[in-house]
């Protein structure tokens, strides 16, 4: 699946695998992100850390009508806000999808799934 724009000089197909690996990069330079977890975290009770070659398996896209949305989910460190941190995702996610694909985004909703204690 694909997310299709038109301009004057023709179309434009951005793949949904393409989104997710933006997101998930974004995700993880994020402070107090530990990681992306695996969207099976639900299914298995487990959250798997997701390596970077993976991080798009922590993000799930979905195009209802004209609008995206995006699910996140991420592990993040011991000792942060949880709600700074993920305010700052959904900020700083949306900034850079919205300003490098000219998509717009309805909704950028993130799961935190574990909480991992950092040596």
């Amino acid at each position: 699946m694909s997310i299709s724009k038109s301009t004057q000089y023709g179309n434009i197909n951005i793949s949904i695998d393409a989104i997710a690996s933006l997101a998930g990069g974004v995700v993880s330079e994020c402070y107090g992100v530990v990681g992306m977890a695996s969207q099976k975290f639900v299914k298995d009770g487990i959250a798997e850390l997701l390596g970077k070659e993976n991080y798009a398996k922590g993000v799930v896209v979905n195009q209802k009508d004209n609008a995206l949305e995006l699910d996140l989910y991420i592990i993040v460190s011991h000792g942060v806000k949880i709600s700074e941190v993920v305010h700052e995702v959904q900020e700083r996610v949306k900034y850079t999808l919205e300003k490098s694909l000219e998509l717009d985004f309805e909704k950028i909703n993130v799961y935190v799934q574990d909480v991992k204690v950092m040596k």
